[in-house]
């Protein structure tokens, strides 16, 4: 049984580097990195502040290059290259995220991500999130060519959402100043799972848009894409937001569907208010650490999870956040069900750079938050209308 879709606005920013702007209003947030200008404490507070202060259902962060402080080891290899306030504690750093009660962040990991509000869309998406980007000069979350496979690999195939602080390779992603491109490897990950949207930042000048329609399968030039349409922003020099209408109503719909459509891909702890180790909660549809088998953690406070199977689920504000957690040793979780039947012909990526080209000498400039109206499924309040 496919569930009914329904318009989700989600709001894309990237390289705010310490710039708090004013959000337009959307039902998900989402931050594809570089948060701070290298990522000390005093930054790093000042920009959950932010977060936790903007009016979303959910709000999807993961770090990027100049975010150093997130990434531990780096730090203590070569933090000291640094000036800093004071000695910074990276895992004083983390705890602003991890332990925030309204940020899914994420580091090479998925989450699925349930709206809940009583006004909100009550739709749902499955997000995959990470940081890295290819080794260029020294900074965070860098990684080297012959890395590339394996950390791309672990993007599931049932993917709705990828937010990476790199672009893909080609895609939004020309600098102008230096040699920076994309990643190659990146771009293959994206056609093989072919999600609804790639949001990523880190080349501030190739901020934009494209619609990309895949090539079914690779023809023997090895061309993974078959067309592109680059968008035409309807902010630049107006006072309307940028805008990517992706919705049915109104909007060029996208090719392309999220699997948590059918049904039996909701978790049936949502759709009978059992939690994933057997138990029931006291309110259906919520879950509640410490009942059922689930055990507290010190993530977030709120947060359930269980050893058995490797799930965490969170409340944060007006969303349910569900996870398969994946091993301390993994990269992160290679993941491969069963898509094949679900069409997915396009693919929308989204350079939502905040902050402009940087100009030796010259004036800062910022972008407008890019904003994307998109069909999702609805998961709650489907099943009462189905069964009647």
């Amino acid at each position: 049984m496919e569930l009914p879709t329904r318009k989700t606005r989600i709001v894309c920013v990237s390289d705010t580097h310490t710039q708090t702007p004013k959000l337009p209003k959307g039902d998900v947030l989402i931050h594809a990195g570089d948060l701070t200008n290298q990522g000390s404490y005093s930054e790093l507070k000042k920009m959950v502040e932010w977060l936790e202060k903007a009016d979303f259902e959910a709000k999807i962060v993961v770090a990027g290059n100049h975010d150093i402080t997130l990434d531990a080891d780096f730090y203590r290899q070569h933090g000291s290259s640094w000036r800093w306030p004071r000695p910074q504690d990276p895992e004083e750093c983390r705890r602003l995220f991890t332990e925030s009660k309204s940020i899914t962040y994420l580091e090479n990991e998925a989450a699925t991500i349930y709206l809940n509000a009583p006004n909100g869309p009550h739709t749902c998406f499955k997000v995959y999130g990470s940081p890295c980007t290819p080794k260029k000069w020294n900074w965070a979350f860098q990684y080297e060519t012959g890395e590339a496979q394996k950390l791309w690999s672990a993007i599931p195939s049932d993917a709705d959402v990828v937010v990476t602080h790199t672009p893909p390779k080609g895609h939004c992603d020309a600098a102008t100043k230096d040699n920076r491109s994309g990643c190659e490897v990146l771009l293959h990950a994206l056609h093989r799972v072919r999600p609804m949207l790639s949001i990523f930042g880190h080349i501030h000048e190739a901020r934009g848009v494209e619609r990309v329609w895949w090539n079914d399968a690779p023809p023997e030039n090895r061309c993974l894409v078959k067309d592109v349409e680059a968008w035409k922003d309807p902010g630049a020099g107006s006072n309307k937001q940028s805008l990517v209408n992706l919705a049915a109503k109104g909007g060029r719909p996208l090719g392309n569907c999220s699997r948590l459509t059918r049904q039996s891909n909701i978790p049936e702890f949502l759709i009978r208010g059992v939690d994933p180790c057997g138990g029931r909660p006291d309110e259906p549809g919520v879950p509640q650490p410490g009942a059922g088998g689930l055990n507290s953690t010190s993530r977030r406070e709120g947060v359930a999870y269980s050893e058995a199977t490797g799930r965490a689920m969170a409340m944060l504000g007006g969303a349910i956040e569900y996870r398969q957690v994946a091993a301390s040793s993994d990269i992160g979780l290679a993941d491969k069900p069963d898509v094949e039947d679900v069409e997915r012909r396009e693919t929308v990526m989204i350079n939502a750079a905040l902050l402009g080209p940087r100009i030796a000498g010259g004036p800062k400039w910022f972008n407008k938050p890019i904003v994307v109206d998109v069909d999702l499924p609805v998961w709650s309040g489907s099943f009462e209308k189905n069964a009647a």
